[in-house]
């Protein structure tokens, strides 16, 4: 009786320990969340400070994007003047399409500039400055810089969802939404590229044909591609859960779709996360040091 009391008291305690070490966990995990959030939202605030000190420069450099953006729209509006649809696709089909994809890379290269920077900061060494900081490194050199001319890309998206929905507030939501994610998702994306740097060396080509086809699959109507080409729009090159997922889940919303759209996303960002690690281990300081705040 003794010892089934003592089983019983040793089972106990251990159960209470899991459960204390899982909430441990649990709130080391969401402490971590809210530093490199905090980091983020620091480098935003300071990079965009700095980038208002010129601005005239930065509306002329954000407003240029946009313009960009819409001579292309155009060239669309124009095709559409003699075909009713494109696979499937019709006008405003297409708007939504490129204000999905506009918003997600302003919004990328807004708070994480210096993607497709990586593989040049390793080659000129000056990956040492943000390993001498108590930060996480692969957050800590993203979003280190913003792109300012990505502002034009970010509020041109904006502006074409309004004019095809109208101010809808859930799909205003949704997009807001489907922005952030596929922003992180297409970062995670081209930091792999970037990566490979740590591997094979300069990989700066690579980084370039990689956002290249990252964003001319994003901006034309998936339905035109072949099988073979759509598979790799799903998996290596994954525009399919950066723009046409979320432009069925804005045209036909289900929870089930989010929810999977939101855990793939995950998924890749970790495996992008890991990637870089794996790949820092690898790197020889270049013994250069400079003064970052």
């Amino acid at each position: 009786m003794l010892m089934g009391d003592k089983k019983s008291g040793i089972q106990a305690k251990e159960k209470t320990g899991t459960r204390k070490d899982g909430d441990k966990g649990g709130r080391r995990l969401a402490l971590s969340f809210l530093q490199h959030l905090r980091l983020i939202c620091l480098y935003f605030k300071y990079n965009l400070l700095s980038a208002m000190e010129y601005r005239v420069s930065f509306i002329l450099q954000a407003l240029g994007m946009a313009l960009n953006n819409a001579f292309f729209l155009f060239f669309w509006w124009v095709i559409f003047q003699k075909v009713s649809s494109i696979g499937g696709y019709g006008f405003k089909d297409v708007m939504v399409i490129w204000a999905l994809s506009s918003s997600t890379y302003g919004f990328l290269h807004i708070l994480f500039g210096n993607v497709r920077e990586l593989p040049r900061i390793i080659m000129n060494g000056e990956l040492d400055t943000y390993l001498l900081q108590p930060k996480n490194v692969y957050v800590n050199v993203y979003c280190s810089r913003m792109i300012v001319s990505a502002w034009g890309d970010l509020v041109y998206g904006f502006v074409l969802i309004l004019l095809v929905y109208g101010f809808a507030p859930l799909k205003l939501l949704l997009f807001i939404l489907f922005t952030a994610a596929g922003g992180l998702l297409a970062g995670a994306i081209m930091s792999v590229a970037d990566t490979l740097t740590f591997y094979i060396g300069n990989s700066s080509g690579i980084s370039r044909l990689v956002t290249e086809f990252l964003i001319n699959f994003s901006i034309y109507p998936d339905s035109i591609y072949r099988q073979s080409v759509k598979v790799i729009m799903y998996t290596l090159l994954p525009t399919g859960f950066i723009v046409f997922l979320p432009f069925r889940l804005l045209s036909a919303f289900n929870w089930y779709g989010l929810l999977g759209l939101l855990a793939i996303d995950a998924v890749y960002i970790g495996i992008s996360y890991l990637f870089f690690k794996r790949g820092l281990e690898r790197y020889e300081s270049g013994n250069l040091i400079t003064t970052k705040l």
